[in-house]
């Protein structure tokens, strides 16, 4: 479990500090996708960049099982908006990275055969990063975390430089793979369809500073046919109703 107590975080902006998040406090069950949606600026990419260690200054307590946010020690997969591939290395290369920062073997496997395969890359490992379209390079990304085997998966709005088409797409790859392995992960999005369509819980977000205003378990989380549903448009209309106000 991703425990967060009291986060308030600030950041300076010439001769004054600014607040971004004020005393935030949720539980992240493991084994969920939990989805944080609100208005821009309220702090959502913020609390992405204390749970991967990245922003290290904040007051109160983010724990992973108990303990503090160790990049080194634990297990944590980020994927951005940019993919984040290094342009230099090859497809394989990038999809490894992650191992190879953890010092562990990067040769083919089992398991990194069957990623590459369920996300359809295994014949583009040779390929570099600019030879690649958005989705390919998206779909890199997917495998680079993935590979690691992350206790915490981390998204911030990683599909939203996609077209519609794609984005579908790779959302439903995504989703595939999770069911499979059941990473606790935290998707960071502006859209209240990508919210209700990924998340098994919605996590909304108030104004600058970001705090809690509601933590909803999504009723309409691996639900067939989701768009054509009442209960989907309730909720979006309930979450847009929410962020709004």
């Amino acid at each position: 479990m991703i425990k967060i107590e009291d986060l308030s975080v600030y950041y300076k902006w010439k001769d004054q500090e600014i607040m971004a998040l004020d005393r935030l406090s949720i539980d992240i069950k493991s084994g969920e996708i939990y989805t944080f949606i609100g208005p821009s600026g309220c702090g959502k990419s913020t609390l992405l960049y204390v749970l991967s260690g990245i922003k290290k200054e904040y007051e109160g307590r983010v724990s992973i099982n108990g303990r503090d946010i160790d990049p080194k020690a634990q297990r944590i997969g980020l994927i951005l908006q940019n993919y984040g591939l290094v342009p230099w290395k090859t497809v394989y290369q990038n999809a490894m990275l992650g191992r190879k920062i953890k010092k562990e073997p990067t040769v083919m496997d089992e398991y990194s055969r069957y990623i590459f395969q369920r996300l359809g890359i295994d014949d583009l490992l040779h390929r570099y990063p600019k030879e690649l379209s958005g989705g390919q390079q998206q779909r890199v990304a997917i495998a680079r975390a993935f590979l690691l085997k992350p206790d915490l998966l981390l998204m911030d709005e990683p599909f939203s430089a996609l077209d519609a088409i794609t984005r579908e797409e790779i959302q439903e790859l995504f989703l595939n793979i999770w069911k499979e392995h059941q990473v606790t992960t935290v998707f960071i999005t502006h859209s209240v369809d990508e919210a209700l369509y990924l998340g098994s819980n919605i996590v909304v977000l108030s104004p600058a500073p970001g705090r809690v205003l509601g933590n909803i378990k999504n009723p309409c989380f691996m639900m067939d046919n989701l768009r054509s549903r009442d209960e989907y448009q309730l909720m979006s209309n309930q979450l847009r109703n929410s962020i709004k106000h």
